[in-house]
């Protein structure tokens, strides 16, 4: 009888294999070689019962079974980071580990999102690759929170639980080569007639939903409230007028299409002064921090007073799909600017800051803007540290048509310290600056080493017919990663209209924009 069983036992899953559209695992093995990181893709997979048998009959289907995988890890570690909270006891720690449990929260959303798309909206494989590059840009996050405060290391183990590799494999299997987009101009789905005729409008904050004003006069006395108060996911705009004066708080904004509308750089002023050197991460420092999607803001000025001596200290964070910022100022020092994650677009806005003070790993398009670097303490000027960590995704950071020259305080002394136009913060950082006036501040190098050799031969960095005195290239790096383009073909791949199919979105916003080079 014992050996009867056995031989059930045994003919069973030779049954099931057989019959069972489904795959072997020498199948898996040989679909796991195929990703960067193979080992956890073949240990996970092999050892849960419940991806056993399923149909996985070309790459799409594994793509499919790999994003499962990603998200059940996800989830895991998002349970793990939770189980730490009683472990960390003093306020660097608590601060670290909440950033880290709402990373991961996102990172949970997004690959909801790439699994189970709105069935309303269209959705395209370079939107998937927006979100789980998003996605991995959370965790790396989360980790940097831990390293910059000085948190002890055990807690990171338990907390990466192999995700970064799960979601860098969804990357390469998902990865699109580049193609010009085929979108066409108009309105996207989510934008309304009736939102359209307010976008449109030459006065927006005569329509506004709601008016913040300090003295009284509106609904709201501050910006937190008039944001808290706005519905959470609402399909059509909702316009937020913020009166001039300078409102002195911390801002977050959840809801998706929320439009923040001031009454002009150096009028409406929404300031903080959170920093690393006080003790927050630098995602928490952010004086005004975005991650609903379809965000606006216009005519507003975003600063961070903790000054140049406090180290990180982010005036605004934007992790919001499709968002726009026009003619508003960003003011700081070290890590002004914080494109964290996602598709943006900055138009004719000022951006001040000395070390990092463009940086992040979003696909980012800054178009006649005005870059002003500030005297820093230390001599030396950084002006982008754009962090993409794995060369599957689609982000990194493109300036264009835009201006590069000295802030009031360091023009008298600028023949005094080095300003270069970025240094690779992580492996494949990826930056380009295209007809840009670039003033006789930039060093001639032009560009900065993190540490040593670190990524030089996988950054990317490009220039492309920049003008200015700083835009000679005779004396630029030598390093393996750089170089100046001299195809319109390949800067066009850094356009509105391509790196951020802006064609797509940004005619709702009515926001100008040039499409192309």
């Amino acid at each position: 009888m014992k050996a009867f069983r056995l031989f059930l036992t045994l003919l069973i899953p030779f049954l099931l294999s057989s019959f069972v559209s489904g795959y072997s695992w020498n199948d898996v093995k040989l679909w796991c070689n195929q990703t960067p990181n193979p080992q956890p893709c073949e240990y996970f997979l092999s050892n849960n019962p419940t991806y056993q048998y399923k149909a996985l009959k070309q790459k799409s289907d594994f793509l499919k079974l790999s994003l499962q995988l990603a998200q059940e890890r996800a989830l895991k570690g998002h349970a793990n980071t939770l189980s730490l909270g009683s472990k960390c006891r003093n306020p660097r720690e608590r601060g670290a580990w909440a950033d880290c449990v709402e990373l991961y929260e996102q990172t949970i959303r997004k690959l909801n999102e790439t699994l189970n798309p709105d069935p309303n909206t269209k959705y395209s494989q370079v939107d998937a690759q927006t979100w789980l590059s998003t996605a991995l840009t959370n965790l790396e996050t989360c980790k940097a929170g831990f390293y910059e405060l000085g948190v002890q290391d055990y807690v990171l183990p338990l907390m990466s639980n192999n995700v970064t590799k799960l979601l860098s494999n969804t990357l390469s299997l998902n990865k699109v080569e580049y193609e010009e987009p085929s979108y066409k101009e108009g309105f996207p789905k989510w934008v309304k007639p009736d939102d359209r005729k307010l976008l449109q409008s030459s006065s927006p904050a005569s329509r506004a939903n709601v008016v913040v004003a300090k003295d009284g006069s509106g609904k709201y006395t501050t910006v937190s409230a008039a944001v808290n108060s706005a519905p959470k996911n609402s399909r059509g705009r909702y316009v937020i007028y913020v009166k001039g004066g300078i409102y002195n708080e911390q801002v977050e904004v959840k809801s998706k299409n929320i439009m923040l509308v001031g009454d002009g750089i150096g009028k409406t002023i929404i300031t903080g002064s959170k920093s690393v050197g006080g003790g927050t991460t630098t995602f928490r420092s952010a004086t005004v921090a975005v991650v609903g999607d379809g965000f606006i803001a216009q005519g507003i000025t975003f600063r961070n007073t903790a000054g140049a001596k406090n180290h990180q200290a982010v005036a605004l964070r934007s992790g919001s799909d499709l968002s726009v910022f026009y003619k508003c100022s960003f003011e700081g020092y070290q890590d002004t600017l914080y494109v964290h994650s996602e598709r943006q677009f900055y138009r004719e806005c000022n951006i001040y800051g000395t070390v990092d003070f463009i940086f992040g790993n979003a696909a980012v398009v800054l178009q006649n803007c005005n870059i002003f670097a500030r005297n820093p303490p230390n001599k030396v000027n950084t002006i982008t540290a754009q962090g993409r960590t794995d060369p599957n995704q689609n982000t990194g950071i493109s300036i264009h048509n835009s201006r590069v020259t000295a802030a009031s305080d360091l023009r008298p002394v600028q023949n005094s310290v080095r300003t270069y136009l970025g240094r690779p913060w992580k492996q494949y950082s990826r930056t380009v600056f295209m007809k840009t006036y670039l003033d006789g501040l930039i060093n001639p190098s032009g560009w900065m080493e993190w540490s040593g050799n670190f990524a030089l031969n996988t950054l990317y960095y490009r220039e492309y017919m920049n003008t200015g005195p700083g835009s000679s290239t005779g004396r630029r790096v030598k390093w393996p990663g750089y170089r100046v383009m001299t195809r319109a073909s390949e800067a066009s791949k850094f356009s509105v209209a391509n790196f951020i199919a802006g064609n797509a979105w940004l005619p709702a916003t009515k926001v100008p924009y040039t499409p192309s080079l």
